[in-house]
């Protein structure tokens, strides 16, 4: 009997400065493709809980460093391209995302020494936050960036 499809349940953070600018981070397995930090939810976790994990596990920002401002009111879903989902044997088609906006403390410091995902940041305007993604991750971006501006970015 073959596998049904499904969507992974992921979870994205963007920090937002005062200025407007957003951090993004390059990732090591694609170089010149930026992204914000996101990642699979874990059994049992909730949501919040699961941003704040991946972005110690991503970045090296603990929890104190920063300040949750906004939760995005919905879940959103992209499909990953053919290729890459020929390339899985766990029928996931893609993802569905929970994102939430943080404030950084004065306390944040990005350490990218243990990430196995990232290799740099820097921080962005909007447009070239969508830019700069992955072309499977724009339409998400898309749709978050009338969010993010709403927030001060």
């Amino acid at each position: 009997m073959p596998r049904s499809q499904h969507f992974r349940a992921n979870v994205g953070a963007a920090i937002v400065r005062d200025d407007g600018h957003v951090l993004v981070f390059e990732r090591s397995d694609r170089p010149g493709n930026w992204q914000l930090p996101q990642g699979g939810l874990d059994l049992g976790e909730e949501p919040l809980e699961g941003a704040l994990r991946e972005l110690r596990e991503e970045t090296g920002i603990l929890p104190d460093q920063v300040r949750m401002v906004s939760e995005y009111p919905g879940w959103l879903a992209y499909e990953w391209p053919e290729g890459v989902r020929a390339d899985r044997s766990d029928g996931r088609r893609g993802q569905v995302q929970k994102w939430f906006a943080f404030r950084p403390e004065s306390s944040l410091s990005v350490d990218l020494s243990a990430s196995e995902e990232f290799r740099d940041h820097r921080a962005v305007g909007l447009d070239e936050l969508v830019a700069g993604v992955h072309p499977m991750r724009r339409a998400v971006y898309a749709q978050l960036v009338p969010w993010l501006r709403d927030l001060g970015a």
